[in-house]
């Protein structure tokens, strides 16, 4: 009887961990899909204003836009989605929290070493004090037109840099070049 009780008790231990691990899976997959779409719908605008404004009107995407599709997606899903950068253009949005700062450094590590953005992310379950939550956060990298807002100064538009003063008093989101980890899309999700 005793034996039957352990094996019971074994058996159900490996279910469950199984299922843990089969419903960490399906977080990652809905978070990647998540940031994935969000990143192909902030890129389809930034790419038309690209073309009917320049890098005025892509800026203008960057701080109007941005944040309206994270909001809509966070309130759709009931998860928090967000941007944060290596270096914070808008102190108010973009900064790391200590978990979001440790994984941008295991990005800047794996960057180091010849792995491409395609497929960078990271997940875990973390406890809070609030709780326990799945995280999640994908890589996000310089592309050449991201330089004409995030490259050197000293090469941007005088229109693009009134701009981002303007918006951005505290910017610290330039001398960037094409390849260099730009921040990451970010997911926090209660569990």
């Amino acid at each position: 009887m005793k034996l039957s009780c352990v094996t019971g008790a074994l058996l159900f231990m490996l279910s469950s961990a199984q299922s843990s691990a089969s419903d960490m899976d399906t977080m990652k997959q809905e978070a990647a899909d998540t940031a994935q779409a969000f990143v192909k719908q902030l890129g389809e605008a930034m790419q038309k204003e690209m073309k009917a404004g320049g890098p005025v009107a892509a800026v203008k995407v960057c701080s109007e836009l941005a944040p309206q599709i994270t909001g809509q997606i966070s309130r759709d899903k009931g998860w928090k989605v967000t941007r944060v950068g290596t270096r914070v253009r808008n102190p108010m949005l973009g900064l790391p929290d200590p978990w979001e700062q440790k994984v941008l450094a295991q990005f800047q590590e794996r960057v180091g070493k010849g792995e491409t953005f395609e497929k960078m992310a990271f997940a875990e379950i973390v406890d809070e004090p609030n709780g326990k939550y799945f995280r999640f956060m994908k890589a996000i990298g310089v592309q050449p037109q991201c330089l004409e807002c995030h490259g050197d100064p000293a090469g941007m538009k005088e229109e693009v840099k009134a701009l981002l003063q303007e918006r951005y008093p505290h910017d610290q989101a330039k001398g960037y070049k094409a390849g260099d980890l730009r921040g990451a899309v970010t997911i926090k999700r209660p569990l």
